[in-house]
């Protein structure tokens, strides 16, 4: 046991010595420090196993038997319009566009960023302009008991930064787009994305994680988003990775004082999926959303682990999260409120809603409050359960073919998570790509 585990580390350090011979004098001490620093902590704490009571329902042995190597370029096999095979790739007109891991500028839009905002690959930033994020890069995302961000640390050179200067409201969404190329087969990437909203701004973002082809590789992405006081920002992720594909993704949020962070996480795709979630409610009169859709079938597993920390008084939280699983899928649900000494007049509320569509999939949900305040007002509850025969019976006895009645109810169950999204074309889309994923999904979108 212990020379599999020496060897599934040594595979990431060989990954290390390479990246190092390559990137290892750019950037700034302060980085350099922190990489190899945390190549060192990960090299202790190794993979996270069915031991770890955060990682109880989830099984890395899958993703850890596979020696991942690095990503190989493949910006010239794609063009603009290779983003037409993509979902979701044509909303905004600002695009930051990554292949393989790498800063594709080819497929990226930024000739004409709106007054107040800055995007750009974090690498550029990192060789120009370090100081301006010292303060924030790996400060948030950094708790040392995570490994899968630990070792994303350890890579930490590329990714999207994204910054909204005060009193800026940024009326199109800024679109991160991340492909992976069939040449990407047993590779692992790391991204590291950095967005930092300054006071009274607003701003929505969507982070695209997308394949081109059916292949097996490992996604392992960080995301760091700063709110400052009265700051709102729309953040949208798209998981839709290839079937074959791990994927691990920490977002980890932190607010100040009276600002909106309103997360919507949509997982579609992979086959061994976690995500990571967290945000800090710093500043007193802050409000957080977290919604969340995962879609199941196969023998995919979905790992959905948030965290909400109120910090500060006068705070309000809500969470939706809802899962469909079907065939052999495993879902889980782990969330978490977290309310602080002195956090008094706290309005939390999370709900976790499960659809089961075969006798053969599973999911394990765990809602938890730990309060330690005394003047709040905190809520949590979950439910799993099948498609109601009243309602398929009803449908059925106004002429819908069963099918199309199972389809027509498992769809309106999902809506409600869509119908919190504020950014409409993007809703329309995810209606019609869900609508697609059903029989008769044309019936489906004609009902829509």
């Amino acid at each position: 046991m212990l020379q599999t585990a020496n060897k599934e580390i040594e595979t990431y350090r060989d990954n290390f010595a390479q990246f190092e011979a390559r990137f290892g004098d750019s950037g700034p001490m302060w980085v350099r420090s922190m990489r190899r620093e945390a190549m060192e902590r990960f090299s202790q704490m190794g993979f996270p196993t069915l031991r770890d009571e955060d990682w109880k329902y989830t099984n890395l042995s899958p993703l850890t038997k596979v020696e991942f190597g690095p990503a190989p370029s493949d910006l010239d096999s794609l063009t603009s319009q290779s983003l037409q095979q993509i979902p979701f790739a044509g909303l905004g007109r600002v695009r930051l566009a990554f292949v393989n891991g790498q800063f594709a500028p080819g497929l990226s839009a930024l000739d004409s960023l709106p007054d107040g905002l800055r995007v750009a690959p974090l690498s550029e930033v990192l060789e120009k302009e370090s100081e301006k994020i010292e303060n924030h890069l790996g400060r948030h995302a950094a708790d040392p008991k995570e490994a899968l961000s630990t070792l994303n640390t350890a890579f930490l050179r590329e990714g999207a930064f994204i910054h909204v200067e005060a009193d800026k409201v940024i009326e199109e969404p800024i679109q991160v787009l991340f492909l992976v190329t069939e040449r990407a087969s047993d590779s692992l990437a790391c991204p590291r994305n950095l967005f930092l909203i300054e006071a009274n701004s607003q701003a929505s973002i969507i982070e695209n994680y997308s394949a081109l082809d059916d292949n097996r590789y490992f996604t392992n992405a960080v995301t760091e988003a700063v709110l400052a006081d009265n700051a709102v920002l729309d953040h949208y992720k798209l998981e839709l990775e290839s079937h074959q594909a791990f994927h691990v993704g920490c977002t980890q949020a932190r607010q100040g004082r009276d600002s909106n962070y309103r997360m919507h996480n949509m997982s579609l795709g992979g086959s061994l999926v976690r995500n990571n979630i967290a945000t800090v409610l710093d500043g007193e009169g802050g409000y957080c959303a977290l919604n969340g859709l995962f879609v199941a079938n196969g023998k995919q597993h979905v790992d959905n682990f948030t965290t909400m920390e109120h910090a500060q008084p006068h705070c309000d939280s809500r969470e939706l999260y809802k899962g469909i699983l079907d065939g052999k899928s495993r879902g889980v649900f782990h969330g978490r409120i977290i309310v602080r000494p002195g956090a008094q007049k706290t309005d939390s509320k999370q709900t976790n809603d499960n659809l089961i569509l075969s006798d053969n999939a599973l999911i394990n949900t765990k809602p938890q409050l730990e309060i330690y305040a005394d003047d709040v007002k905190c809520t949590h509850g979950a439910t799993i359960g099948q498609l109601e025969k009243d309602g398929l019976f009803y449908l059925r006895s106004r002429g819908i073919e069963e099918q199309a009645a199972r389809s027509l109810m498992i769809y309106a169950f999902a809506s409600e998570v869509l119908a919190k999204i504020s950014h409409q074309p993007l809703r329309d889309e995810l209606h019609a790509y869900l609508a697609g994923l059903l029989p008769n999904g044309d019936l489906v979108r004609e009902a829509n």
